[in-house]
């Protein structure tokens, strides 16, 4: 299903993004182990939760870390996220 803005993205029901203190990242954790994630990774991540658009999240991550120019990167970061089976689109 897609927004009126395009797809929105959300991480798979058996995944849980959370920090790890020990790690000192956010990590996607799974039943069988776990992603370590880079902050940007994890920024984008943590927008996905079926409620906003690629664009709002674009917007959102712009706005949060006054710069512009990030639609190309996030797209190719969903794009990869999509292909682990880390997101789908709610």
């Amino acid at each position: 299903m897609s927004g009126a803005s395009g797809p929105m993205p959300r991480i798979v029901r058996h995944y849980r993004l959370q920090w790890e203190p020990v790690q000192d990242c956010h990590v996607l954790l799974y039943p069988e182990g776990m992603v370590q994630l880079n902050r940007s990774a994890a920024e984008i991540l943590r927008r996905c939760d079926g409620t906003r658009s690629v664009a709002a999240i674009v917007a959102e991550l712009e706005a949060a870390f006054a710069t512009s120019g990030l639609a190309a990167d996030v797209a190719q970061f969903l794009e990869h996220a999509r292909a682990q089976r880390w997101i789908e689109s709610a």
